[in-house]
């Protein structure tokens, strides 16, 4: 007997996702809960867990199809029995001797199977100019990791370099391109979670009236505090002490100081807020993601950065959940940790506000009528100038600028 296995329920709002690998191939045994593919959906990738023990049957959908919420993309078998009917004796003993699974062996003709990378996978393989089918798998059933990758890439970058002859061996420019030689293209099908993103940032350029102002802060005294107590807080709290935490803090100040910076429009009303949900752009495999941290402003630095780390660990995982993405009302983007020394972010509607951090690094200030070298950041802040007047926006930045660089004022509320 068969149990059919359909798309999950995705959260409010979602109605469809694409399949983005298969986990399990048919004939494999698989466990109850066991994770038999992962689906994208506009937001995070979720696994489909399998309802039952048994071994997997046919799929139903390729990697790339979009599925609605309760299709059914496979089958499971009951017992022992493959999707397949059941083989002769002799070839049932033939088949259990066989090494490996068929699917690992050459296809007939020659050709080799075709390897099922994860998007994070797929795209280190092509940026360090890898071929996958060199490097041996550490994952479940033998996939490749993201780890495994950056490991051959780092094997391949320490290994001696060829001898003289080997340019011999090259292949030729193809006909097609004789004069430039070995230039290539590559299509990928953008995943849906990069579709959103590239949506809802034109949404927000033909929606807000975007504007960006800047300041720059003296980070002396954060990072000060930070060499002072970060063994200590990192004993106690579990959690090693960034400039986030700061942040985030000195931002829910500011917000309630300059309240417009998180409200928002909706019709022709605009809604104040006594609150902050601050999100916090992550890094993720298929780009970047803006978890929550809800109710920041009852929160203390430690458990903003154990918020943080949280979320900057389940997003490399991709086990990020729908709704740890939803309600931000003004949001912090980092782009510092990338080298980045000045932006302008994009807000992320139907926020009216992004506080973009960037790079610190020592520059001549005046201090007291004397050239003196201090760790600077650029601070810059993009607000919907529909609602958040020029201003507002200075004050807001004023006041971030003032609690980093005092901040003793962030303990005293001021």
């Amino acid at each position: 007997m068969a149990t059919e296995v359909k798309v999950p329920t995705l959260g409010e709002s979602i109605t469809e996702a694409t399949i983005g690998e298969w986990l399990k191939q048919p004939g494999d045994p698989v466990k109850a809960d066991e994770p038999i593919a992962s689906l994208e959906t506009d937001k995070v990738a979720v696994e489909v867990p399998s309802p039952v023990a048994g071994v997997m049957g046919a799929h139903l959908a390729k990697p790339g199809d979009t599925v609605n919420v309760g299709a059914m993309i496979a089958m499971i078998e009951a017992g022992g029995a493959a999707a397949s009917p059941a083989p002769a004796p002799a070839a049932a003993k033939a088949e259990a001797a066989a090494p490996a699974p068929a699917q690992q062996a050459p296809a007939a003709g020659g050709e080799e199977p075709v390897m099922t990378l994860s998007p994070a996978v797929r795209r280190l393989v092509l940026e360090h100019g890898l071929d996958p089918s060199s490097i041996k798998g550490s994952g479940k059933d033998g996939r490749l990791t993201k780890e495994d990758v950056l490991a051959a890439a780092t094997a391949a970058k320490d290994a001696p370099a060829p001898a003289p002859a080997a340019p011999a061996t090259v292949p030729a420019p193809t006909a097609a391109l004789p004069e430039i030689g070995g230039r290539k293209e590559e299509r990928v099908r953008m995943t849906r979670l990069r579709q959103t993103i590239a949506h809802r940032l034109k949404e927000a350029q033909n929606s807000a009236a975007i504007l960006t102002t800047f300041n720059d802060v003296d980070m002396t005294a954060v990072m000060e505090a930070r060499s002072k107590y970060k063994d200590l807080f990192e004993k106690k709290h579990g959690v090693r002490l960034g400039f986030m935490g700061f942040f985030v803090k000195a931002a829910c100040q500011a917000l309630k100081d300059v309240p417009a910076v998180n409200a928002s429009i909706e019709g022709d009303e605009i809604v104040y807020r006594d609150y902050a949900d601050i999100s916090v752009a992550v890094s993720a495999p298929n780009g970047l993601v803006v978890p929550v941290i809800r109710d920041a402003q009852t929160l203390s630095v430690a458990q903003v950065e154990n918020t943080i780390g949280d979320f900057g660990k389940r997003a490399k995982d991709g086990t990020l959940k729908l709704e740890e993405m939803k309600g931000g009302t003004f949001t912090i983007s980092n782009g510092g940790v990338f080298g980045s020394l000045m932006s302008t972010p994009i807000i992320n509607p139907p926020q009216s506000g992004v506080l973009g951090l960037h790079r610190i690094e020592d520059r001549p200030v005046v201090r007291d009528g004397q050239i003196v070298i201090r760790p600077m950041m650029y601070l810059a802040l993009s607000y919907d100038h529909r609602i958040v007047d020029g201003r507002e926006a200075v004050t807001f930045l004023v006041a971030i600028k003032n609690a980093i660089e005092d901040p003793t004022r962030l303990l005293i509320d001021l």
